[in-house]
Order: C-alpha cells, then sequence, then structure tokens
C-alpha cells in the first residue's frame, strides 16, 4: 500500500474502534485519528438474541428463563451460532431440547430466527457506530470519499447488515482480502517481527491517544494536558501551583477523557508528588 488513507472499521466481541491511518510510501503507518465505543461489540448482539429468545419463551410457557443459570449459558451458546449462521444463511432454527421443566414436565425450545429479524433486534447497535466514523474523519480532516480503503476487523464485521452501513458511511466496498479475525494478530506478528529484527521491511507505526489526558485541579476539574489523538510518544509540561501554606507533597490523580470534570474521567492511577519546598500556597 502506497500513500493511501485507510479507514480501519474494528467491530470485535466487546468494544468498538474506527481508526484512520494515513500509510506512506517509506513504510509509515501514521494514525490520524481513532474513535469508539469500548461497551459495544458482539457480545452486545448476542444478548439482544437471548433477550428474543427469553421474552418468546416466557410469553409461550410462562417461564422466565432469566433466573436459569444453566439455561441461561445454553442460550447463550445458541445465540452466538445462530448470529454467526445469519452472515452466510436468511434464516436459522434454534432447537434447545429439555431447556427447563415445569410440573407438567420438561419444556423445548425451538424457534426459527431470520436474518430480518436479526438486523432488526440489533439496528440501533449497528446505527450506533456511524457518528464515531464521523468524529475520526473530522478529527483526521477527512471526508468519506477520502478514504481509498476500509478494512474490517473483529468477527462482527462478517454481518452483512455491518457490512452494508459501513459502505453506506464510506461510499466503497471494504477489502474483504483480509480474515477478519485474523487482522490483530497478524499485526501484532508483525511488529513483533520488527521489534525482534526477525521482519526486514521498514516499517514505523505513529501511533495517537484515543482520548485526552490530564491530572485532577482543585475542585474535581479534569486539567487537559495531551489533547486525544496526539501522535505518541508525547510530552507536555504545565507549571501548577499549591493549593495550601507550606504544602509539603501534591496527590497526582492522573486522568483520562474528555469530560470537564475528574468524578466523570477514568482515573489511570495517582501518585504522590514529595519534597515541595514549604512556601506560600501558590
Amino acid at each position: 500500500i502506497k500513500n493511501e488513507k485507510v479507514a480501519g472499521y474494528d467491530l470485535g466481541g466487546g468494544t468498538f474502534d474506527i481508526s484512520i491511518l494515513d500509510i506512506g510510501e517509506e513504510g509509515v503507518y501514521e494514525v490520524k485519528s481513532t474513535n469508539g465505543n469500548t461497551f459495544l461489540g458482539g457480545d452486545d448482539f448476542d444478548q439482544r438474541i437471548i433477550n428474543w429468545l427469553v421474552d418468546g419463551f416466557k410469553k409461550q410457557n410462562g417461564i422466565d428463563l432469566k433466573n436459569d443459570q444453566m439455561a441461561l449459558q445454553r442460550l447463550k451458546e445458541a445465540a452466538e451460532k445462530a448470529k454467526c449462521e445469519l452472515s452466510s444463511s436468511l434464516e436459522t432454527e434454534i432447537n434447545l431440547p429439555f431447556i427447563t421443566a415445569d410440573a407438567s414436565g420438561p419444556k423445548h425450545l425451538n424457534v426459527t430466527l431470520s436474518r430480518a429479524k436479526l438486523e432488526q433486534l440489533t439496528d440501533d447497535l449497528i446505527e450506533s457506530t456511524i457518528e464515531p466514523c464521523h468524529k475520526a474523519l473530522e478529527d483526521a480532516k477527512l471526508k468519506p470519499e477520502d478514504i481509498d480503503e476500509v478494512i474490517l476487523v473483529g468477527g462482527q464485521t462478517r454481518m452483512p447488515k455491518v457490512q452494508e452501513t459501513v459502505k453506506k458511511i464510506f461510499g466503497k466496498e471494504a477489502n474483504k482480502g483480509v480474515n477478519p479475525d485474523e487482522v490483530v494478530a497478524m499485526g501484532a506478528a508483525i511488529q513483533a517481527g520488527i521489534l525482534g529484527g526477525d521482519v526486514k521491511k521498514d516499517i514505523l507505526l505513529l501511533d495517537v491517544t484515543p482520548l485526552s489526558l490530564g491530572i485532577e485541579t482543585l475542585g474535581g476539574v479534569a486539567t487537559r494536558l495531551i489533547e486525544r489523538n496526539s501522535t505518541i510518544p508525547t510530552s507536555k509540561s504545565q507549571i501548577f501551583s499549591t493549593a495550601a501554606d507550606n504544602q509539603s507533597a501534591v496527590d497526582i490523580n492522573v486522568l483520562q477523557g474528555e469530560r470537564p470534570m475528574a468524578k466523570d474521567d477514568t482515573s489511570l492511577g495517582r501518585f504522590q508528588l514529595t519534597g515541595i519546598p514549604p512556601a506560600p500556597r501558590g
């Protein structure tokens, strides 16, 4: 790949990420921006199927399977299997004999799930990936038509409706040349090979911070130091003053996120800065 702008649409089991990369001729892979949702993935699609099965079974039999851990485990396995089958079939049968029992005897679950029904159940999940893509493009100062190649990552991208949505966002078909289940492992293997000296290609990856980094200051305010999408490694220095007279130590709370208040961001850790010479505050 020479001088291309590439979008990596990564919908895995538990998270969604979109990365925009600029790939130069000299083997420089520069991440221009990244966005996503750390609480969206294939597991959420499975859960929608499970909820649908539980609701249908309750209506039909008056039994709530949500309280039966063994039944729920079987439903989870069946839901994932059905979801995978619907990537290549228009409908699939979910057949779970002896799923539970009541006074009248054993109960069986046997239903047909269509691709159309799955799309209806998960439509809002798929739609929620659109806005992060637009934000990533905006942060990279690009339009959808500027993207030369879209690469799908993660097993959930096998779902035809997801692929349709990607085409709608970027105005082009995604590259099907790479197995979405193997992309991350291949990338990690190449990077390990470069670091270990086994891969002789000149490849330089310039990654970015996905979220802003900062510290908590007086009043619980999140003071941003490094903006999101800053190329790493990076450093930033800023002078802060003490809040009390003769203060000899400061508790530093390192934050990640875009919210103005520290309590709404993620704390990455705390450390104590000690040895401050006694002096009036400020």
